[in-house]
């Protein structure tokens, strides 16, 4: 039960056409004033965005996710047995994976406006699966915009806000409508790509001929070049000319021969408005190989970090109890993004175990390995002396000198 300062009064439904959301334009094909006429669909066929998209679902769905039970001492302990357990790290409902769950609810905060949704079917108190809707599927209004506390709608039934897995971005639009207009420039660049090369690049010349042929004479030229010299079959062919005709060579301007600079420009577009190192999206032209390891960890603490968080509290708030909250966390584990190569690890573990600041047990367990018998010593292996139990030197057989 809440206690307010205030007498509230009760919320007031507000709908409005003034800001449709993006499912809504898309249904009766509206586009943003200004902007070129780009649906989301069409927006992810552009190789660049539909990277961009899944470089940051699937790395966000692949991680290992845990139910952290807060202990009284302040220490936290791994809880499996909780109902939301196996809600994250199996399946969260009888057709859909956990994988495909946070994926999809990712890549939906990414290319829609109202965010991912999914709503949490209770039993008993207890969350038994979570269920992803399309946009559109559950309605968001925000009738108080000084607080902007959500109203979710499904089938036009109210569901409890507490049952809503809601995770949205900073701003009130997705990142992919707010670079539509950089990804249609991309877009356009990608039609006039396929366009000017399916029929063998621009034209390298024109045909010029001081004779009158007429309209019938022009048609059949034009008709016997396309056949003889047009397309990529016929690329290197060696051209035949008649009636006196001539070939002039045609040059590219300053436009079209930077037009692959342009389309990698438009490329970090779309890895600035999401944020993504261009490496990630095969981008390598200043790739080296320093630069493409700060660039990985550049991924996780400006990338992904924010979107992990606002998922964790996402979760958090819809598949625990108002009682159950200060006890228990989601918990999605960082180190697969930060694991280093096995040769790196195994010299990293050396040196802690060889410093006492690890002992081989603990070492195992991060590589996930059962323990062994001896291996919670805190010894330095290249030192048998310094072991536990190791025997004192002997003295030399003629004694002392």
């Amino acid at each position: 039960m809440k206690i307010w300062p205030f007498k509230r009064k009760p919320p007031v439904e507000a709908k409005s056409l003034a800001s449709p959301e993006e499912w809504l334009r898309e249904i009766f094909g509206i586009s943003p004033p200004g902007s070129t006429a780009l649906s989301a669909s069409q927006a992810l066929r552009v190789p660049a965005v539909q990277s961009a998209v899944r470089v940051i679902s699937e790395a966000v769905a692949s991680l290992d996710i845990k139910i952290m039970r807060i202990e009284a001492g302040g220490g936290e302990a791994e809880d499996r047995d909780h109902p939301a357990a196996r809600l994250l790290q199996d399946e969260a409902n009888a057709w859909t994976t956990s994988f495909e769950l946070i994926r999809d609810l990712v890549s939906m905060a990414l290319t829609s406006d109202a965010g991912g949704l999914a709503w949490v079917n209770r039993l008993n108190g207890e969350p038994r699966e979570i269920i992803r809707y399309e946009p559109g599927a559950i309605t968001v209004e925000y009738s108080d915009q000084r607080t902007n506390e959500p109203a979710y709608t499904l089938n036009n039934r109210r569901l409890d806000p507490g049952d809503v897995i809601h995770l949205r971005g900073p701003f009130t639009q997705c990142p992919l409508t707010l670079a539509r207009d950089a990804i249609a420039v991309l877009s356009v660049m990608e039609t006039h790509a396929a366009r000017l090369f399916s029929t063998g690049a621009r034209p390298g010349g024109v045909i010029e001929t001081d004779k009158n042929v007429g309209d019938e004479g022009v048609k059949r030229m034009l008709a016997g070049w396309r056949a003889a010299q047009e397309g990529a079959a016929n690329a290197g062919k060696t051209a035949i000319l008649w009636d006196g005709a001539k070939w002039r060579q045609m040059t590219l301007n300053s436009v079209d021969a930077q037009f692959l600079e342009l389309r990698k420009f438009q490329i970090l577009e779309v890895a600035r408005a999401f944020r993504v190192p261009p490496s990630m999206l095969f981008e390598l032209d200043r790739a080296t190989w320093s630069n493409s390891e700060q660039m990985g960890k550049e991924f996780l603490t400006y990338t992904l970090e924010p979107w992990l968080r606002a998922l964790e509290g996402a979760l958090r708030r819809a598949l625990f109890t108002p009682e159950e909250r200060p006890a228990y966390r989601v918990w999605f584990e960082r180190d697969d993004l930060t694991r280093a190569d096995l040769g790196t690890r195994a010299t990293a573990y050396s040196s802690l175990i060889a410093a006492r600041v690890l002992n081989p047990n603990e070492a195992r367990g991060w590589e996930g390995l059962e323990p062994y018998a001896g291996g919670d010593e805190f010894a330095n292996p290249n030192t048998g002396a310094s072991q536990p139990g190791a025997a004192a030197p002997q003295e030399p057989m003629n004694g002392p000198e």
